[in-house]
């Protein structure tokens, strides 16, 4: 069934006098299923053609969502949205996450629990959902006009869904008033690929053509191009001449100027003339109300509205087919110019009448302060009241507009004082994304606050709004603390956001840990358990990194009572700290448990940042445990929500590429690795660098690719080792590292990197690591010739990491084991005296426990595996080619060795533990060395025949 709500007058499109060219590229553009973006100067019939295309496009769309803002209601949050979305809430809240309804129906209707920790990204997501959920049933169409006028919480809500919506059918149709060509930041808040269009000026014969359409008709040529040059194309500026000159009892005589005023302002006011006192009063309440109904303007005191505004109407000046109840002007100019040109007393009346009529709370606290002159702690109150509605309905930038207002109007002795109003502002402005906002206020309290709470407040802020560029405060640290002397409160706040400095700017993680115990302490000892609980949750963070010995105990004082519930599920509170602790020490039931418990409890709560976080620790437990596929979900299910979100796209797009490697796409998990090594260089993040190679590391291993692997996990090694990260169980690329590295055939540093890191794993207790390193290790030994030793090795390797619970660790030694036991056997490896490697010599068990993970790039290579190579012509017996390959290196002279074996490309891959891509570019250098041309060649110099 096809909707549209809120559907205005029709407009026909062959109606629509000079604007064929826009109308046929608009047009073009939404049967694409692409957006249009109109804009113009005021009048110039933005609007009009913004009708035409809604009448043209509507049938095509199953739902038309509508809305038009005006600027007396553009401080009102989520009015737009409301318009938007009001009708279709039903259709859509049973499609939403709880916490995404709960913020959606609060936003629209004011009503019901809510928390700004719930409502920032929650709500976000939600009208994300709903617009996702309405498009699932067929296509929407957005029709928005005069976008300059929404509110902000409304613009920014729609702006954050239409850059997210890719390929969901939705389009969108907007116009904006602008002035020269500045609609870059109203096509910034538009889906990408929307093409903004210029509604231009009409020609001398267009407004000709205008005028006669609407029966202004007989005006001489010469009276036409006066109105043409007068109102420069612009066409209500031309119609507005029209209408004054046939009004006017004496026509214009040809050549003689126009004899009315030529100003569209002073042509709209003398039109506000005729009306009469009582009805222009009337008029101006209803320019200064949001959304004026004939029952506001009766509780107003306009007891005569109906007649007064039928009287606009006839004049024109009010819209004579009104959508719904409301009263609109027949054009935004009208109402401006009205508001403009009355005299001051009478706004202030206006507003004070509509401080009482108003229904909603921060529509009568605004009207309120605009009423009143002066400090007044009444209005201050109710604006500070009115800024705690806003931010707990998911407004901050319309709580930071209210805060200050409430500043201004709080006498210098008012309690709250000015300042603290304006630094609750500041912060208000941090949260709507409003940094330049923030910190110019911060900077302003700075040059007369006294008292040092507000002082450290307002530099807080300042180091706020540097998000991760913190060297660029530096010079604020000094000055904070010597404000907060030696108040232990103050200090806490200081010393903990050094904390996050020393991990930013300097990468000191020992610097860190001091900071972070230090702010803990200062915090207990002013009794702030909150900024206790968090410093504590950071030093424990940072201490696991650092694979300190104190790690544990620092999570158990976290974790003692009494909580705080802003930290117990926090990303950065105890709990993940502990979850951390535990997977790293392959605890991986009590971790699943731990993390999933945190993750339904965000989720009731609606704390989306937390969600995306605690989604990525499931998700990783999931990977650990080997259940390859589900890890893979929730991975694409934490990278969607974080792309959504713009919050964790780098770790998210880290976990999704192991999990896409594990059991999905190799091809996707090199690209998603590669492109979190691009943003975490970009940003200058060393540790997510970091983790974004050890990603593409592993992704380039189950590729074939260990020449790439071993590049990259080089600089792992050398990023974690400048970082001071000593706990190999942070990001487990050690054992990949050191497979890859025996692979090209660099087995003394292969055997280096399972030293030093057996070292720190025993230290630490990490189980699984140890037995990755030994796995590791076995094929070092393989390598050099020790295969019974290897076949032990990963055997007691294979039970361990079973036990342990690490499905895809345990299945991956499983098939290392495999190919050792099969592939000495068909290349003629036996050993001493003739007999075969214990054990069995098929793929079996290797692909059963893949299966059982849902491993498939593995189980690929499997499959490869298992296949016999093809029969080659049987070479002659080798003989000693010691001095034919005495220039060549150590991994040359292996793969050649085995061509003069008569081996395969494939076989030698398998036998070397590398891909058949290395062997080839590795003959191709041996080739050229030797100065022959192909494998028949090598063949030929083991037998000591020449080669032409």
């Amino acid at each position: 069934m096809q909707r549209d709500f809120q559907e205005p007058a029709r407009c026909r499109p062959d109606l629509v006098i000079g604007r064929e060219e826009v109308f046929v590229q608009a047009r073009e553009q939404l049967a694409r299923g692409g957006s249009v973006l109109l804009h113009g100067a005021a009048g110039i019939g933005k609007s009009t053609v913004l009708r035409a295309l809604a009448t043209e496009n509507a049938g095509a769309a199953r739902t038309v969502l509508r809305c038009s803002a005006t600027e007396s209601e553009s401080h009102l949050p989520f009015l737009a949205l409301a318009d938007l979305l009001g009708l279709v809430l039903d259709e859509v809240s049973g499609k939403l996450p709880p916490a995404q309804r709960t913020a959606l129906e609060s936003a629209l209707t004011g009503r019901g629990e809510s928390t700004l920790q719930r409502d920032g990204l929650a709500l976000r997501l939600a009208v994300l959902s709903a617009l996702r959920a309405l498009a699932a049933e067929g296509p929407v169409l957005i029709v928005a006009d005069d976008v300059q006028w929404l509110d902000s919480a409304s613009a920014e809500l729609l702006g954050f869904a239409a850059r997210r919506l890719g390929e969901t059918p939705v389009r969108m149709l907007c116009a904006v008033r602008t002035e020269g060509q500045e609609y870059d930041r109203h096509l910034r808040a538009s889906p990408p690929d929307t093409l903004a269009l210029r509604v231009n000026p009409l020609t001398r014969t267009q407004v000709s053509e205008l005028l006669d359409h609407r029966g202004y008709t007989g005006l001489p040529r010469s009276t036409v191009r006066d109105i043409h040059r007068t109102s420069g194309g612009n066409p209500l500026f031309a119609l507005e001449l029209g209408r004054a000159l046939s009004e006017n009892p004496t026509p214009p005589r040809p050549g003689e100027p126009l004899p009315v005023p030529t100003s569209l302002r002073t042509l709209v006011l003398n039109r506000l003339g005729l009306l009469s006192d009582e009805a222009r009063r009337t008029l101006l309440v209803a320019s200064a109300g949001a959304r004026p109904t004939p029952a506001l303007l009766h509780a107003a005191g306009r007891e005569n509205a109906e007649a007064e505004t039928a009287q606009a109407a006839a004049l024109g000046l009010l819209a004579t087919e009104p959508e719904g109840p409301a009263v609109r002007f027949a054009h935004p100019l009208i109402s401006a110019a009205l508001y403009a040109e009355a005299p001051a007393h009478e706004r202030r009346a206006a507003h004070a009448a509509l401080s009482k009529a108003a229904s909603d709370p921060i529509e009568r606290a605004r009207h309120l302060a605009l009423a009143t002159t002066g400090t007044d702690q009444k209005t201050a109150n109710s604006l500070s009241e009115a800024a705690s509605l806003a931010r707990d309905r998911g407004a901050p930038s319309v709580a930071a507009s209210l805060g200050l207002l409430a500043a201004r109007h709080t006498p210098a002795d008012g309690t709250p004082a000015p300042d603290e109003r304006r630094l609750q502002a500041a912060e208000d402005a941090i949260t709507a994304g409003e940094l330049d906002l923030a910190r110019d206020i911060a900077r302003d309290v700075l040059t007369r606050a006294a008292v040092p709470a507000d002082r450290v407040r307002a530099w807080m802020i300042v180091i706020d709004t540097a998000g991760h560029a913190m060297s660029e405060v530096d010079s604020v640290f000094p000055q904070a603390l010597a404000d907060a002397g030696d108040d232990p409160q103050l200090l806490a706040l200081i010393h903990y956001q050094l904390t996050w400095r020393a991990v930013l700017v300097d990468g000191d993680f020992d610097q860190a840990r001091e900071e972070a115990a230090h702010s803990a302490a200062l915090a207990e000892r002013a009794g702030d358990r909150y900024n206790e609980l968090m410093a504590l949750s950071f030093q424990a963070q940072i201490e696991t990194l650092m694979g300190h010995p104190d790690a544990p105990a620092t999570i158990k004082r976290a974790l003692k009572e009494p909580q705080d519930p802003r930290v117990s599920c926090h990303h950065n509170g105890a709990g993940y700290s502990r979850f951390r602790w535990l997977i790293m020490s392959d605890q991986l039931a009590e971790a699943r448990s731990t993390v999933t418990t945190l993750l339904r409890e965000v989720q009731r709560r609606g704390s989306v940042e937390s969600e995306v976080h605690f989604l990525r620790g499931v998700a990783e437990t999931e990977l650990r445990s080997g259940h390859c596929g589900r890890a893979l979900d929730l991975a694409r299910e934490s990278l969607m929500m974080a792309r959504d979100t713009g919050l964790g796209e780098v770790a998210s797009a880290v976990l999704t590429s192991l999990c896409e490697a594990s059991g999905g796409e190799v091809e996707r998990a090199l690209e998603l690795a590669r492109e979190a090594v691009s943003h975490a260089e970009e940003n200058g993040d060393q540790m997510y660098l970091s983790r974004a190679l050890a990603a593409l590391g592993y992704a380039q291993l189950v590729a074939g690719d260990a020449e790439g692997t071993v590049r990259s996990l080089r600089r792992v090694r050398e990023l974690e080792d400048g970082l001071g990260i000593t706990d190999p169980a942070r990001g487990r690329w050690q054992g990949d590292l050191a497979e890859a590295l025996v692979q090209i055939g660099e087995v003394r540093e292969a055997q280096d990197v399972i030293d030093v890191t057996r070292e720190q794993a025993l230290r630490l207790g990490r189980e699984s690591v140890l037995a990755v390193l030994d796995r590791a290790e076995a094929l070092v030994r393989a390598r050099r010739g020790e295969h019974e030793a290897a076949v032990a090795q990963l055997t007691s390797v294979q039970d361990r990491l079973a036990k342990l619970g690490h499905g895809l660790e345990e299945a991956r030694t499983a098939f290392a084991l495999a190919r050792l036991r099969t592939l000495p056997q068909a290349l003629g490896f036996a050993r001493p005296g003739g007999t075969p490697m214990p054990g069995p010599t098929s793929y079996d068990e290797a692909a059963r426990l893949f299966r059982r993970c849902r491993a498939l790039p593995w189980l690929r290579q499997v499959d490869a595996a298992a296949v016999p190579p093809a029969a080659e012509p049987e070479q002659p017996a080798p003989a000693p080619a010691a001095d034919v390959l005495e220039g060549l290196a150590s991994m040359e002279r292996q793969v050649a060795a085995l061509v003069m074996e008569g081996a395969t490309n494939r076989e030698i891959a398998a036998r070397l533990f590398i891909s058949v891509k290395t062997v080839e570019a590795t003959l191709t250098r041996v080739y050229r060395k030797l100065g022959i041309r192909s494998r028949v060649d090598i063949v030929r110099l083991a037998a000591g025949r020449r080669t032409r």
